[in-house]
């Protein structure tokens, strides 16, 4: 299965990337060989935290460089709809009260922002609906619910939107 990334999605993945190996690992490699020189590693705090900053960066890279070898590359045009980046208004009947979200791709995604993923339950229920359209939101088998689709402004990609650290 691949991710559906968007070409800006690649380069800020790419950007993430570069700074990471160029700038931040020679300072975590620097950071462990100091700590290391502080004594008895059994004991040593600040080599288990240089190291373990150490790995999370190694592990991030790994992540990138997988998502960029392995994405699937999309196209962001005008669609009948809500369509990805596009701010919607909805009304959420079981919470009674209107949300205004926006349809992004997996890697930008962030609820507290309304940052809603394309691929979660909302957003599958919302792309390609119109305003005025009521929607039912499977979470699954025995969760689902409505919305009310208000009002849709169109969106673009425009790099504002950083990707998850996750």
């Amino acid at each position: 299965m691949y991710d559906e990334l968007t070409a800006v999605d690649i380069k800020k993945m790419q950007e993430e990337l570069d700074h990471r190996i160029r700038v931040l690992r020679p300072q975590l490699i620097e950071e462990v060989q100091t700590a290391r020189a502080f004594g008895d590693l059994s004991e040593n705090f600040e080599y288990r935290c240089a190291k373990q900053a150490k790995n999370r960066n190694d592990s991030r890279i790994r992540y990138l460089e997988r998502m960029i070898r392995t994405a699937k590359v999309i196209e962001v045009g005008d669609t009948e709809g809500v369509g990805l980046f596009d701010r919607v208004t909805v009304f959420h009947e079981k919470l009674q009260r209107e949300m205004e979200l926006r349809i992004v791709t997996t890697l930008r995604q962030d609820a507290r922002k309304g940052l809603v993923s394309k691929e979660s339950p909302v957003g599958k229920a919302l792309l390609g609906r119109r305003a005025g359209e009521r929607v039912e939101v499977i979470v699954n088998e025995t969760m689902r619910y409505y919305m009310e689709i208000r009002r849709i402004e169109k969106g673009e990609d425009d790099e504002s939107l950083n990707i998850s650290a996750f």
